[in-house]
C-alpha cells in the first residue's frame, strides 16, 4: 500500500481531502466490514459525535472504520481528526468512505474537495473515537497494580493535628522519595483481581482517593514533606501511598482488531457489581505482555451450555458460544487491561470470553 507520512495525513483530514487509497469493504478478507444495505450517503459531523457512532451509520461493524478509510499500522496508531461541520459520505461505486466539507451558495449535498486551511481549535475541536466522558476518570484514577508495586511509593504518616482523616485543603504529611514530583494523587490497596481460568491473582485495583499538592519538601533525610489536600473522593489518612500525577493522555484512539488471536476473559466490573452494560467499564486478563495495544476491539462471548441430546440422554452436546458484544481496550497494564463496553445484547458478566473480532 502506498505510505503517508502522519504529517501529511493530518492535513488531509484538517484540510477536508481524502488521500487514502481505496479499500473495498466487501472483498473476502473484509467481509466483515461491510456496509450496511440502508446505509445513508452522507453525514454531517456535529459536536458530540464520536468515531464510533459516525461508523455506526454506515458499517454493520462500527470498529471497522480504520479498514474503510485504508488505515495502515502505523498510522492507526495515531490520532487523526475529523471536526464538527466536516461531512462523511459514502462513496458507493469506491466501497469506502470519504471526508469533505460543504460549498457555500450552492446545494447543500455539494461536497468540495479542495484543500484549505484550519486554523481554529486545532485538536480541541476534533471528535473522538469513544464516549471520552465515559473513559476520562478511568485514565488516571483506578490503578492497577503489580504485587507489591506500592510497597515502596511516598505515604502519609501524619495528618492535620485535631483531624482523624483528611479532607480538602487539609495538610497531610508524607515520607518518601518524590523524585522531584510536586502533584500526586492518593491511592489505598484495594481488592486482589483473580484470573478466572486460574484462579491466581494476577493485580490489585486500588482505591483513589484524591489528590495533594507538594507545599514545602523536607529539608533534612528524616523530615515530612508537607502536602495539602486538593481534591477529595474519600477520606484519606494515615498508611495510604502517594503516586505521580500522570500527564493527561490523548483520548482519539482508533480502534481496531488485534494483530494475533486474543482468547481473553472478563476479570471485574468496575464498581463490584454482578453484572454490567453497555458504557461500564470491565478488566480482562490480558495486557501488554499478551500484546494488548490500546484501541483494540474484541467481541464478547457467553460460554454454550453443554445439554443432554434429547433423543440420546447419554450423549453431551455443547451448544455455540453465543457473541453478545463489543468491547474497546483504553487502558493496558502488564497483565491486565480495562475495557468499555460498546454494544451489549445481553449483561456482561465476570468470566464471559472477550475474542478478537471473526
Amino acid at each position: 500500500m502506498k505510505k503517508f507520512s502522519t504529517a501529511a495525513l493530518l492535513f488531509a483530514f484538517v484540510a477536508g481531502i481524502s488521500i487514502l487509497p481505496a479499500v473495498h469493504a466487501q472483498t473476502p478478507a473484509k467481509a466483515r466490514c461491510a456496509f450496511l444495505p440502508d446505509a445513508p450517503d452522507q453525514h454531517v459531523v456535529v459536536r458530540g459525535d464520536t468515531l464510533w457512532g459516525i461508523s455506526g451509520h454506515f458499517l454493520q461493524n462500527a470498529w471497522c472504520w480504520p479498514q474503510v478509510w485504508g488505515m495502515n499500522r502505523e498510522q492507526i496508531r495515531n490520532p487523526h481528526w475529523i471536526y464538527p461541520g466536516q461531512i462523511v459520505y459514502f462513496d458507493r461505486a469506491a466501497g469506502r468512505l470519504r471526508l469533505g466539507t460543504p460549498t457555500g451558495g450552492g446545494s447543500s449535498d455539494t461536497i468540495k474537495m479542495s484543500p484549505h486551511m484550519r486554523v481554529e481549535g486545532l485538536g480541541r475541536e476534533a471528535i473522538s473515537a469513544i464516549p471520552a466522558e465515559e473513559i476520562a476518570p478511568f485514565l488516571s484514577q483506578p490503578l492497577i497494580i503489580e504485587e507489591d508495586g506500592l510497597k515502596d511509593a511516598p505515604h502519609i504518616v501524619a495528618v492535620q493535628e485535631g483531624h482523624v482523616n483528611l479532607g480538602r485543603n487539609d495538610l497531610a504529611y508524607v515520607r518518601g522519595d518524590l523524585k522531584d514530583g510536586t502533584s500526586f494523587q492518593a491511592f489505598r490497596p484495594g481488592k486482589a483481581l483473580n484470573d478466572p481460568v486460574t484462579g491466581k491473582v494476577i493485580a490489585y485495583e486500588a482505591v483513589y482517593l484524591g489528590s495533594l499538592k507538594l507545599e514545602r519538601a523536607g529539608k533534612v533525610e528524616n523530615e515530612a514533606h508537607t502536602f495539602r489536600v486538593v481534591e477529595s473522593k474519600e477520606e484519606m489518612g494515615v498508611g495510604d501511598r502517594l503516586v505521580a500525577m500522570p500527564i493527561t493522555p490523548v483520548l482519539n484512539y482508533v480502534p481496531h482488531a488485534p494483530e494475533g488471536d486474543v482468547n481473553a476473559r472478563i476479570v471485574s466490573i468496575y464498581g463490584g457489581v454482578a453484572n454490567a452494560g453497555q458504557n461500564q467499564i470491565v478488566t480482562i486478563n490480558q495486557g501488554s505482555d499478551d500484546h494488548m495495544e490500546v484501541g483494540n476491539v474484541l467481541q464478547l462471548y457467553r460460554f454454550g451450555k453443554t445439554i443432554a441430546d434429547p433423543l440420546d440422554a447419554k450423549k453431551a452436546v455443547k451448544l455455540p458460544d453465543e457473541q453478545y458484544g463489543t468491547l474497546f481496550v483504553f487502558r493496558i497494564f502488564k497483565h491486565i487491561s480495562y475495557a468499555l463496553i460498546m454494544q451489549v445484547r445481553d449483561t456482561v458478566e465476570v468470566g464471559d470470553i472477550a475474542r478478537s473480532p471473526e
